[in-house]
């Protein structure tokens, strides 16, 4: 009796120090965060002679997509942004046109991006265990097809559409890598990851990398529920460059560490809304224009209040948008199905 109550300790003190060992060892310098850095995050006189020698600015692309009409307004509203930090890179909008009506062509494009239709890819397996709001995301990898256009895009920077810009990111595109984008983070347990977000993406199209992509689907085993995202980060697992939190400023990363966030806001390129969208209703319905204000004081309420600023300046840059493009706006009130926005 008393070796098994004694043989029982050991076991808890043993057990006591395994978890202690594991809880220590997965520490991520991002849980004990430090602003300690005295450096800008990019060289701008490198990336001058970089821009210079690698790269030519008609062979660069921004991209986004728009699958249904609610984000067309997220769309206008990134192009937006992207004007005001003076991109060099042309503006590509990849669009299915069996679901995007004309109206909300009309509205996304109407600050500079330029349309281009694309087939949608299935989802692998007819779409099971995949999240539904997901479905059309596979789509995504028609990105590897652009060095077919007429004038083929050398290196692009993929964007979803429920982000702005903040500041110009053209570095990117003289990057010698086939790929990057910048690590994960959850606001639960997850924490930090290696994983990596593709909302934002730097890739250079290749149409031969796009035909072995949709030949892996078979033989690729990856967490379905994350569509292509979980099949890009076991395609390019090993050989993904990963960039800094700066260049995705995913608001999962204020909830995870509104420090960490903190840190990185004054270089933040682009911020990315992931968590709550101020431009769609929460069943990621349309929003009509003219309650769009309505919208983001909404979001601005959600997490109670976590994120009133960034929901405050999407709002305001969606402000700016429909004055600047007034002009383009109101040749799309012309087009029938245009009143569903209530514009």
């Amino acid at each position: 009796m008393l070796f098994a109550g004694a043989l029982c300790a050991l076991s808890l003190v043993l057990n006591l120090v395994f978890i202690n060992k594991y809880r220590t060892r997965f520490i991520s310098p991002l849980d004990n965060y430090q602003e300690l850095k005295q450096y800008p995050l990019v060289n701008t006189t490198l990336v001058r002679s970089n821009m210079t020698l690698l790269s030519k600015p008609s062979e660069n692309a921004v991209v986004t997509t728009l699958y249904s009409d609610s984000y067309a307004p997220a769309v206008a509203a990134l192009g937006h942004s992207l004007r005001k930090v003076d991109t060099l890179a042309r503006l590509i909008l990849l669009y299915i046109p069996s679901q995007v009506s004309a109206s909300a062509l009309c509205l996304a494009s109407s600050s500079g991006f330029v349309p281009h239709p694309v087939q949608r890819i299935a989802p692998p397996h007819n779409g099971s265990g995949v999240t539904p709001r997901f479905l059309d995301q596979y789509t995504k990898l028609t990105l590897w097809t652009l060095d077919r256009l007429p004038e083929p895009v050398r290196a692009l920077v993929y964007i979803d559409a429920d982000a702005l810009a903040l500041r110009n990111f053209d570095e990117l595109f003289a990057l010698p890598y086939a790929f990057a984008a910048v690590p994960d983070v959850y606001g639960d347990v997850r924490g930090f990851t290696t994983n990596f977000n593709a909302g934002v993406m730097f890739l250079r199209p290749d149409s031969a990398l796009f035909a072995a992509m949709l030949d892996a689907f078979p033989a690729a085993r990856y967490p379905r529920t994350m569509a292509e995202q979980a099949f890009l980060n076991q395609y390019f697992a090993t050989d993904a460059l990963r960039l800094p939190y700066a260049y995705n400023g995913n608001l999962a990363l204020k909830s995870r560490s509104p420090h960490v966030w903190s840190g990185v806001r004054s270089e933040m390129r682009i911020i990315h809304y992931t968590l709550v969208k101020p431009f769609i209703t929460k069943k990621w319905d349309t929003v009509p224009l003219d309650r769009m204000q309505e919208r983001v004081d909404e979001a601005a309420r959600s997490y109670s209040g976590l994120f009133r600023d960034e929901m405050e300046y999407w709002g305001r840059v969606w402000v700016e948008t429909r004055t600047v493009y007034a002009q383009q706006l109101d040749e799309c009130r012309g087009l029938r199905s245009f009143n569903k926005y209530g514009f």
